[in-house]
């Protein structure tokens, strides 16, 4: 069997509830980091009082995950377009700089 073929069986606890997953060794952390904060964000949740319900716990979890993943999406062009301002504020600088650099040479 080879490494992709390898599966490890891991166990993450979410509302002290035992879980048990499948996943690649490679894996592993990212999965457990997951775990933890789903977990985190299904007690903040359960201990507002609020939601009753472990099915419902989850579901407004996941939708809180999913709009947190949606805002951080749309920052991405966002920030890309800043980088891509900011780097080209730099090369002309450089760019500047050596002209300069060439006239005073001549």
């Amino acid at each position: 069997m080879s490494d992709s073929d390898e599966q490890a069986r891991v166990s993450i606890r979410i509302l002290e509830k035992e879980y048990f997953i499948v996943c690649k060794p490679s894996e592993r952390d990212d999965l457990m980091q997951s775990a933890q904060y789903l977990n985190s964000k299904m007690k903040e949740i359960r201990d507002t009082g609020k939601v009753v319900g472990l099915d419902r716990i989850a579901v407004i979890a996941a939708l809180n995950m999913a709009n947190e993943l949606s805002k951080l999406n749309a920052q991405v062009p966002q920030q890309s377009g800043q980088l891509a301002t900011r780097v080209n504020s730099i090369r002309e600088r450089v760019e500047r700089a050596l002209d300069a650099s060439r006239q005073l040479e001549l």
